[in-house]
């Protein structure tokens, strides 16, 4: 990430007043504290302890039964329970990339998993390239907010080659269908397969999930024990208590009404405030993938947003080789009410317009 850019958004969380649509986060109003709570209160002992690298067994079951309602043969032994989805592409990476060098990624890509490759020394090529390692994210990609067509599946599991398949919005689709079948299930030998609870019950609690060809499985484990030992033995025990006595899936009907109207307010207030902006209805997750047919710096308009108020994630940071050109921006409508939309996106209007006016004086 250019380091202007980690600045500004620093300057932004620090700044009271801000509608911001940075950082892709759930709704911290979601957020379940008093069952939570009451799960904590039930915890024992054992939940204090040394614990298995892979995790706590009734999680991993629980884990296990929902990837087998998607059609995906899992065993509880399969699943290695992660501190989020960033430490099981982590390990994934681990597992994959040390004889596997060239990496398939999406035009528009999650930046956790860009930089994990980049640091693995991976060259970094496109999805209809071909590849050591494809990363995906079928349900429902990140930025873009869609589903990958049926046709792209396909071919990617037609492909042969070993597959990162990153879930993490497969709950949060907006058409109120059961998830898709995971690429797993398809490809149970060659889908290295990432899931998390962060984005549909909350962050804080570092719950994600690994589940790899079996060939992968004690090497999974192995690289979780030398990471860490083990996971957080106490957030896996309250989860458990919670998934025992809450309607998690009644919750999901809550979320998906929630972001799916959030994703609406936003559309409508970019079409009245910002008409040049170009985007696609997401499928689901937090966020939408914005473009403008004019050429903009992304500090500079990164700048004058937060002099209005706002702020936004600019688009270089979810590029393979950073590219700030053509000028694109993810805005996330899952942390602001529907009712504060308005005024963000007017916020951001102005700091185009101000740009604008500049632009015009100075080629006067």
């Amino acid at each position: 990430m250019d380091q202007r850019v980690e600045e500004l958004q620093r300057r932004c969380v620090a700044r009271p007043g801000v509608l911001s649509f940075a950082g892709g986060l759930p709704a911290a109003a979601t957020f379940p504290l008093a069952a939570l709570a009451a799960a904590l209160g039930e915890t024992e002992r054992d939940a204090l302890q040394y614990d298995w690298p892979e995790g706590r067994e009734g999680l991993r079951r629980w884990i296990a039964a929902r990837l087998r309602q998607r059609g995906a043969d899992v065993a509880a032994d399969d699943v290695l329970v992660t501190s989020g989805a960033q430490q099981a592409l982590d390990i994934a990476v681990q597992l994959t990339l040390p004889e596997r060098r060239r990496v398939a990624v999406p035009e528009a890509c999650y930046p956790g998993a860009l930089e994990l490759f980049s640091a693995a020394g991976a060259e970094l090529v496109g999805t209809a390239e071909e590849a050591d390692l494809h990363y995906a994210m079928p349900a429902v990609e990140n930025p873009m907010g869609r589903t990958l067509p049926r046709a792209e599946r396909a071919w990617l599991l037609g492909r042969g080659s070993l597959i990162l398949e990153d879930d993490a919005y497969a709950e949060l689709r907006f058409d109120d269908e059961p998830p898709p079948a995971p690429l797993l299930a398809a490809a149970r030998d060659r889908v290295l397969h990432v899931g998390t609870l962060s984005k549909t019950l909350c962050p804080g609690l570092r719950i994600g999930w690994l589940v790899t060809p079996p060939r992968l499985r004690d090497a999974g484990r192995r690289a979780k024990l030398r990471a860490d030992l083990q996971g957080n033995s106490l957030a896996q025990s309250i989860v458990e208590r919670y998934l025992e006595q809450e309607d998690y899936d009644g919750r999901l009907v809550s979320l998906r009404s929630r972001y799916s109207r959030g994703a609406d307010a936003l559309m409508g207030a970019l079409r009245r405030h910002i008409p040049e902006c170009n985007f696609e209805a997401p499928e689901g997750g937090f966020s939408l993938w914005v473009t403008t047919p004019e050429a903009w710096d992304e500090v500079e308009v990164l700048r004058a947003a937060l002099a209005h108020g706002t702020s936004f994630d600019p688009g270089s940071s979810f590029r393979r080789d950073g590219a700030k050109r053509p000028f694109a921006m993810r805005l996330a409508f899952s942390t602001l009410a529907v009712d504060e939309m308005e005024e963000a996106a007017k916020r951001l209007a102005r700091a185009f317009r101000d740009l604008s006016r500049q632009r015009t004086k100075s080629s006067a």
